[in-house]
């Protein structure tokens, strides 16, 4: 079997991976976007003929990102996915295609092969995989914990051994999630390193944090600005506010007014209440006690366009206490940039980065706490405070990366992905003090071809 990386080879972006059966068929995990500094041509650069299908781990953009050129380059087999994810993909893609690309006839050209082509299965299933041949190949997946619908892939190979992709795995503990789970064997593993060099702040803690940072910024004054991915951290950030709020009830805290200024946002978190059957025990018993995370008083959700430019010209000119959660995450566009221009060179504003800010993006910028960040060719000044909130990362970190790693039995290679060079060396000696006998590769140091 071989394994020819045409992404999240030396990078956090694009992820797509080829897992080749034999010389005439191959199936795709994954076909994502670049972004940041690793952007470049979406046009896919490889032959289509051979791939039978592609198989989805979640619907980041990263990792979905590029089906639509995918789809442009002949690409007709079956895009596997879990069920929740199903229901989410065609959310994402048209977002990326009409607001990113300004491509509407795009997604209208796809929407009808989406449909046809997409095929949703039950995590813990495991689901043949017609190749149109005499391999016998099947996959199954299983709860990555990252985002909803996320999922590892278990492949089930001709030769009798069994490979696994991990996606991105989430971190341990979170409240609305429930925790990934190893595979209890495994022949070889395909995993992410995006931070296999860095341990995220205690997940037990980052409420306490959180608390910190707003009741700072009331006594500053101004908006509280949260840049963040629509899909996964939002979700985890409205769940901790509504905590607090249940927790605080005649504290400031409890009675500023959360906005959630996303329409994609707002379109996920409504897949999240209606596939709530996979939230995590924690989640589900607030929900029973009558109490609802995702849908609390003082969540205000805006759609319109024009209510947002009215909220953004109210909030620079009253500087009233507000907390604002918009997409994008790494400020590389949304409704979050016209916040950012507005109020970034306001003292009084507080801007909390919760998510990874990958090279080359505005939130990069940001994070390494430049005085000038540029929107679109225009430049801000930062007079803002700036705040890092680690533990609301959705990836597993080093510790968990490894402990996951050395729960599995049988491994015989490991190749680590996802992550540029720094974390995926620092992993691997990481894995090398827990493993024996195990052949640990760097995807950004081998050849594109793993045997």
């Amino acid at each position: 079997m071989d394994v020819i990386h045409h992404g999240a080879k030396d990078g956090v972006t694009g992820s797509c991976h080829e897992l080749v059966l034999d010389f005439s068929c191959s199936v795709l995990i994954d076909c994502g976007l670049f972004q940041g500094n690793e952007s470049r041509d979406l046009t896919i650069e490889f032959d289509v003929s051979n791939i039978k299908a592609l198989v989805v781990t979640h619907c980041h953009v990263d990792h979905i990102g590029r089906i639509p050129w995918l789809l442009a380059a002949g690409f007709r087999g079956p895009i596997y996915c879990t069920q929740a994810s199903a229901a989410l993909l065609p959310i994402v893609l048209e977002d990326a295609l009409k607001v990113h690309f300004s491509s509407r006839r795009m997604f209208d050209a796809i929407k009808p092969l989406l449909s046809k082509q997409i095929v949703p299965v039950n995590y813990n299933v495991k689901q043949v995989v017609p190749l149109n041949s005499d391999l016998p190949f099947s996959i199954r997946f299983q709860q990555a914990g990252h985002i909803l619908g996320s999922a590892y892939v278990e492949c089930f190979l001709p030769n009798g051994e069994v490979g696994v992709f991990s996606g991105d795995l989430g971190p341990s503990n979170t409240p609305l999630l429930p925790d990934p789970i190893p595979p209890k064997f495994a022949d070889w593993l395909v995993i992410e390193s995006t931070y296999g060099s860095k341990v995220h702040e205690d997940i037990a803690s980052r409420r306490v944090r959180l608390k910190q940072v707003l009741e700072k910024s009331l006594q500053d004054g101004g908006a509280i600005l949260i840049p963040a991915f629509s899909i996964g951290r939002t979700q985890e950030l409205l769940f901790d506010l509504e905590q607090l709020i249940y927790e605080l009830p005649k504290s400031e805290v409890a009675r500023i007014p959360v906005v959630l200024d996303s329409p994609l946002a707002n379109k996920f978190t409504e897949s999240y209440r209606e596939f709530r059957s996979l939230w995590s025990k924690e989640a589900k018993e607030k929900i029973i006690n009558g109490r609802h995370p995702l849908d609390f008083e003082q969540l205000v959700t805006i759609n319109s366009h024009k209510k947002h430019l009215a909220l953004v010209n109210r909030i620079k000119h009253s500087a009233e206490p507000v907390i604002v959660i918009a997409a994008s995450g790494m400020l590389t566009g949304g409704r979050i940039v016209d916040y950012m221009k507005a109020l970034l060179a306001d003292e009084r504003t507080d801007v909390l980065l919760v998510g990874y800010q990958a090279k080359g993006t505005p939130g990069r910028d940001l994070f390494k706490g430049r005085p000038i960040v540029e929107f679109n060719d225009e430049s801000v000044e930062v007079k803002a405070q700036i705040h890092k909130l680690n533990g609301y990362s959705a990836h597993a970190d080093a510790n968990e990366l490894t402990d996951f790693v050395s729960k599995i039995d049988g491994l015989k290679k490991v190749r680590l992905i996802h992550g540029e060079p720094k974390s995926q060396l620092k992993l691997k000696e990481r894995l090398l003090e827990v493993l024996s006998n195990v052949d640990i590769e760097l995807a950004c140091e081998v050849p594109n071809i793993m045997n």
